[in-house]
C-alpha cells in the first residue's frame, strides 16, 4: 500500500491547469504543423499559419491559447493499492483548479447554477472522471473543454439494424451540423456502444489519446480513418473557411452494448484540443 497525500493531487492539477492553457501538447503540436504543409487550400493554409502563430505568441509571453479557457474535466484513475490521505480527493482536485485559473489568470467561466449563472469566480466545481486500476499510483488527465466545440457535440441512440453505416453517418452529421462553430480543424472522439452516459463518456476521454495513434481493434482502426478522410472531404476546413484540414484526428473508444441498442456520442474539440497527464 502507498500512500498519497491529497495535497499532491492538488499541485498538480493546478500546474497542469495553467500548462494545458498555455501550450499545445507535443501530439497536438506535430499534428498542426504537419496540417499546414499538407493543407491544399491557400486560405486554409494561411489559417493554418496564423493559428501557429497564435500558438507561438501564447507561449512566450504566457497567456493562453484561446480566450475560452474551458471548463476542466478531470479523469482521475486511482490505483487500488494506493491509500490517499489528508482530506477529501473531490476538494483536492476543485482546489487544484481554483488555483490553477485565480494564480493563473485564466478566464472564469463555470457558473453556480445553470439557470440562475451566478459566476462562481474560480472556474469550479471541476467535472471529475473517477476510475480504479490496478497499482499503486495516481493517473491523471486534465482536459479543459471549451464551450464552442462542446456545444457542438451529440449523442444518437440508434437501432442495432443501423449498423456501422448508422455510425459513420451520425460522426458525419454532427461535424456538417458543427460547421465553424466548433473552431476547426477538429479533433472528434466517438463513443460507440454502452448506453447513453456511458457512450458520451467514452467520447470525452477518446479527446485525451495521443493525435495520431490508432484503436488496437482493427474495424475500429479502420473505421478512424475512413471518418477522417469522410470529413475532410466536406471542404468544411481551417476556421470553416474551406480547405482540406477539417479534422486532425478521429478517435474512436467503443464498450459492449444491450442487444436492442446502439448508442453513439461525438464530443467535437477545437483545434487546441487541450490535454494534459501525468503520474502521482
Amino acid at each position: 500500500m502507498r500512500n498519497v497525500h491529497v495535497s499532491e493531487i492538488t499541485r498538480n492539477i493546478k500546474e497542469m491547469c495553467i500548462e494545458a492553457n498555455h501550450f499545445l501538447s507535443e501530439d497536438m503540436s506535430a499534428a498542426m504543423k504537419n496540417a499546414v504543409q499538407t493543407e491544399e487550400s491557400p486560405l486554409g493554409k494561411q489559417i493554418l499559419n496564423q493559428l501557429q502563430e497564435n500558438l507561438q505568441i501564447a507561449g512566450e509571453d504566457m497567456i493562453p491559447i484561446c480566450q475560452d479557457t474551458g471548463m476542466a474535466v478531470v479523469f482521475l484513475e486511482i490505483g487500488q493499492d494506493v491509500h490517499l490521505e489528508g482530506g477529501s480527493v473531490e476538494d483536492a482536485v476543485n482546489e487544484g483548479v481554483r488555483q490553477g485559473y485565480v494564480e493563473g489568470y485564466l478566464r472564469k467561466s463555470v457558473v453556480k447554477d445553470p439557470i440562475i449563472r451566478e459566476n462562481t469566480k474560480d472556474n469550479t466545481p471541476a467535472v471529475i472522471h473517477y476510475s480504479i486500476a490496478p497499482g499503486e499510483k495516481v493517473r491523471i488527465k486534465v482536459a479543459p473543454k471549451g464551450f464552442g466545440s462542446e456545444n457542438m457535440s451529440r449523442v444518437f441512440m440508434l437501432k442495432p439494424a443501423d449498423g456501422i453505416e448508422g455510425v459513420k453517418n451520425a460522426v458525419l452529421t454532427a461535424v456538417k451540423d458543427a460547421g465553424p462553430n466548433a473552431c476547426p480543424p477538429l479533433v472528434v472522439g466517438v463513443g460507440v456502444g454502452g448506453t447513453f452516459e456511458k457512450c458520451a463518456l467514452m467520447a470525452k476521454e477518446a479527446l485525451t489519446r495521443e493525435v495520431g495513434t490508432h484503436s488496437e481493434i482493427e474495424w475500429v482502426k479502420d473505421l478512424e480513418e475512413e471518418i477522417l478522410q469522410k470529413i475532410n472531404n466536406l471542404g468544411i476546413g481551417p476556421g470553416g473557411l474551406g480547405g482540406t484540414t477539417t479534422a486532425l484526428a478521429v478517435n474512436v473508444n467503443t464498450y459492449p452494448t444491450h442487444i436492442a441498442g446502439l448508442p453513439v456520442a461525438i464530443n467535437i474539440c477545437c483545434h487546441v484540443n487541450r490535454h494534459i497527464i501525468r503520474e502521482v
